[in-house]
């Protein structure tokens, strides 16, 4: 569609006065931190081969999982080898040698690189990079404060109970009576954290306990969900844009588990992506209408892949979870959802450059 295809440059042949426009020049950042660091090397790896070269030029640096921005060659044997485990150089020393680039995609997921601290790192450095700032990526990522500001908002979602760690050590069986008011079965989870990593499906009040302490071994804050009624449909919708976006078909995810764990989403022929989502009337427009109202509420930018939780029984849509991030392989959800609403892989991270360039 005209309003998410990317500028295309005018061609010598068409105007053979026009000078040539320089290319780009691109850093992406890949691997990071957080227990998303594979996940995010296969990202890159798709994004590196989809980047039009003609247009710009693109460095990758990988960091590490102890947080070290690895050097060009440790970088190619990350990015082979799909982890990357020591060496380099802390990243705050490197990121004042970064000012030549036009612009960053922190292809990071997950905490220390989706939350809000990379990119508050590169906005101090004013370098502009691709998707949400600081507020968006910080508030997007954390569960609690994203289900607050989307319920402030008047947008649907399950009911919920939230508990630090400290109050777990103090009263652990108040947290889990606390918890098991929403009934079973009930979802356990760290409040950032992505790829259902430390998230748990309790189904009676005998697993709380186990389920509480793995959830809070990843982080010091948890969020427990009630279920979306017996077995809800999960349909998600990719948003495109910064101050006027633009939301695209909705998908929708078919497995046998009983959620959608982390084996589930990156083990190959687990799950089964129906893109348009068979929907009854009226409910696709419905999850666009809430999706995009949610990203504005959370000030986001660049992109998000929204997921809401479908219940036949009632009707009811639900808001689940916002990623400003996304998975980002060619195989992906995000990319899937968009090339259905116009945009191939390649004018789809073009365009994310260019909106970049533009919120900046």
């Amino acid at each position: 569609m005209s309003d998410l295809t990317p500028a295309q440059p005018q061609s010598p042949s068409e105007s053979p006065s026009a000078p040539r426009q320089p290319r780009r020049r691109v850093l992406l950042l890949a691997g990071g931190q957080s227990e998303e660091h594979e996940v995010s090397l296969s990202s890159a790896r798709s994004v590196l081969a989809a980047l039009p070269q003609d247009r710009f030029e693109v460095t990758a640096v990988v960091i590490s999982k102890q947080g070290r921005w690895l050097p060009p060659a440790e970088t190619a044997q990350a990015l082979g080898a799909g982890a990357a485990e020591s060496g380099g150089e802390p990243m705050l020393q490197r990121v004042s040698d970064t000012a030549g680039y036009d612009v960053v995609f922190p292809l990071l997921h997950g905490p220390m690189g989706e939350d809000g601290t990379v990119q508050g790192l590169l906005t101090l450095a004013g370098l502009p990079f691709v998707g949400s700032g600081v507020l968006g990526s910080s508030v997007g990522m954390d569960k609690i404060m994203t289900k607050r500001v989307l319920k402030a908002a008047g947008i649907p979602q399950v009911a919920w109970r939230e508990a630090s760690r400290a109050e777990w050590r103090r009263d652990p069986q108040g947290v889990q009576s606390r918890a098991a008011e929403l009934g079973f079965p009930l979802f356990v989870k760290p409040a950032n954290m992505g790829s259902s990593v430390g998230v748990s499906r309790v189904t009676g009040a005998g697993e709380l306990a186990e389920a509480l302490e793995l959830a809070f071994g990843h982080d010091r804050r948890v969020i427990v969900e009630a279920a979306a009624g017996a077995k809800p449909r999960e349909v998600e919708v990719g948003i495109l844009g910064n101050d006027d976006p633009v939301a695209s078909p909705v998908g929708e995810l078919r497995f046998d588990t009983d959620f959608y764990d982390y084996d589930t989403k990156y083990t190959g022929g687990r799950a089964e992506m129906l893109i348009p989502a068979p929907l009854p009337e009226g409910v696709s427009e419905r999850i666009q209408e809430l999706a995009l109202r949610a990203y504005q509420a959370l000030d986001c930018a660049g992109l998000s892949r929204v997921d809401f939780f479908y219940v036949e029984e009632t009707g009811e849509l639900l808001l689940n979870e916002i990623n400003t991030m996304p998975g980002f392989t060619t195989t992906s959800m995000y990319p899937s959802l968009l090339q259905a609403h116009g945009l191939s892989y390649p004018e789809l991270v073009t365009r994310l450059i260019e909106l970049a360039l533009e919120e900046r």
